[in-house]
C-alpha cells in the first residue's frame, strides 16, 4: 500500500463487535477470562491493551519495521532501548542530540556502569574510530538538534555491521513521511510520538519500532516488565494523528522551505541551519536520505539579546518547548531544549545564545512570515 494508505489503515479494522471505523478508546485495567488459564488474548492492561495495539500495529508499517512498542514519552522509549545493554558497555552517540537524551546518558545510565563516546556522526571516519571491543549501540540523531546535521544512516550500518553493533536511530525530526531508517539497514528506530506523529500538540508518548522480531519480543518484554506504558487515550490520540500524517508532512515540507528561504535573505539573520539550502554541507544526503526537507530550522541572530528581543515579539508563532505540532513552536535550544548540555559542549556544537529553533507549522506561511518580521523589528 502507499505510505499515505497505510496511515490511514494499517493496524486498524474496524471494531469486531460494532463495526465503529475509528478504534475505541479501552479504558480498561484488566480483562475477564472465560476461564483458567484461557483469555481472549489480553490479561492486564500494562501488558496488553486493544488501543494501544492497533496504534504499534500502525507504527511498524509506517516505519517499514516488524513490531513497535508505545511508552509513555519518548524519554522512556530511549530508556527501554538501553535497558537491553549491561554494566560495561559501551555506546557511540551523536555528540549533537535532544538536550533530554544527553542528560539520560550523561546523568542516569553512566551510573548504571554503560560507557558514552560522543562524536560527529557525520563523519564516518569519526564513527568508526570511536569503536570498542565492548561498543554494542551506535546511537544516531539525524537531522541533529538543534543544528540540523545529517548523518549518513547507511555508511554507519556499513561500519556498525562489521563490529556486531546495533544501529538506533533517533526519528522524531523526520517522521516516517520524511525518512525510513530501517530501509537504510537501522535496527531500531525510536520516536517521540508527542511530535509529528501526533501532530497536535496534545499527547505524551515514545515508541520503539524493531527491525527484527527478536529485537521486538525483546523490547516487548522490557515493555510490560518495566511498564512504562502509554494510555488508551493517548493512543487513540496518536492514532488519530497519523491518519493525517502524510498530508500535514506535506505541508510542513512546503512551509518550511519557504520559512528557510525568507530567513536566509533576511538581513538580520546570520546564518539558517536547514538541510533543503543548497548551501547546507549535506544537502545532497539530503535529497538523497530524506523525502523532503521537514519544517525543523534553526537560525543565528547574533546575540542572546537579539534572540529575547525576537521571541519576545513574536505573537502567531508561539514560544514554546516541543516541536511538530500543526501550529508554528518557536524556541531557544541554549536555554530550553539544550540547557541540561554542558556550556562548553554548546558552544563547541554552535548552540550559541543568539541561535533560535522553529518547527514550521501548517498555517499559512505568509502569516507566519509576518509574524516573524514584524519580531525582527524589533532587532
Amino acid at each position: 500500500m502507499g505510505f499515505a494508505t497505510d496511515c490511514i489503515h494499517a493496524g486498524q479494522e474496524p471494531e469486531a463487535v460494532t463495526g465503529a471505523v475509528t478504534v475505541p478508546i479501552f479504558q480498561t485495567s484488566t480483562y475477564v477470562q472465560p476461564r483458567l488459564g484461557e483469555h481472549k488474548g489480553f490479561e492486564y492492561a500494562r501488558t496488553q491493551n486493544p488501543t494501544r495495539a492497533a496504534l504499534e500495529g500502525n507504527l511498524a508499517v509506517l516505519e517499514r519495521g516488524r513490531q513497535a512498542y508505545c511508552f509513555a514519552s519518548g524519554m522512556s522509549a530511549i530508556d527501554t532501548v538501553f535497558r537491553l545493554l549491561k554494566s560495561g558497555d559501551h555506546v557511540i552517540a551523536a555528540e549533537n542530540m535532544y538536550g533530554g537524551s544527553y542528560r539520560l546518558f550523561s546523568r542516569v545510565l553512566e551510573k548504571f556502569g554503560l560507557q558514552f563516546t560522543y562524536v560527529d556522526t557525520s563523519s564516518t571516519a569519526a564513527v568508526a574510530a570511536a569503536v570498542r571491543p565492548a561498543t554494542r549501540v551506535l546511537f544516531l540523531e539525524t537531522p541533529t538538534n538543534p543544528m540540523m546535521t545529517l548523518t549518513d544512516i547507511p555508511a554507519c550500518v556499513a561500519i556498525a555491521r562489521a563490529h556486531g553493533i546495533l544501529v538506533v536511530v533517533d526519528n522524531t525530526f523526520c517522521s516516517p513521511y520524511l525518512q525510513r531508517p530501517i530501509e537504510l539497514g537501522a535496527d531500531i528506530v525510536v520516536h517521540s510520538t508527542t511530535k509529528f506523529l501526533n501532530g497536535h500538540s496534545d499527547s505524551v508518548g515514545g515508541a520503539v519500532i524493531t527491525a527484527t522480531d527478536e529485537l521486538g519480543e525483546q523490547i516487548q518484554f522490557l515493555q510490560n516488565a518495566v511498564g512504562a506504558i502509554l494510555s488508551p487515550f493517548d493512543s487513540w490520540l496518536v492514532l488519530r494523528g497519523t491518519k493525517t500524517l502524510a498530508l500535514r508532512m506535506q505541508c510542513h515540507n512546503a512551509n518550511g522551505m519557504a520559512m528557510a528561504t525568507y530567513l536566509t535573505n533576511h538581513p538580520k539573520v546570520k546564518k539558517v541551519y536547514y538541510p533543503g539550502l543548497p548551501d547546507h554541507p549535506q544537502h545532497a544526503l539530503a535529497k538523497k536520505q530524506m523525502n523532503g526537507f521537514g519544517s525543523m530550522i534553526s537560525f543565528e541572530l547574533g546575540s542572546k539579546e537579539n534572540a529575547a528581543l525576537f521571541l519576545n515579539r513574536v505573537r502567531l508563532c508561539s514560544l514554546a518547548e516541543s516541536l511538530g505540532g500543526v501550529e508554528t513552536l518557536i524556541s531557544h535550544p541554549e536555554t530550553m531544549t539544550h540547557a541540561s548540555v554542558p556550556i562548553e559542549t554548546r558552544k563547541r556544537l554552535g548552540i550559541t545564545p543568539g541561535l533560535v529553533r522553529i518547527s514550521v507549522g501548517i498555517e499559512d506561511v505568509e502569516d507566519l512570515i509576518a509574524d516573524l518580521e514584524n519580531a525582527f523589528d524589533a532587532i
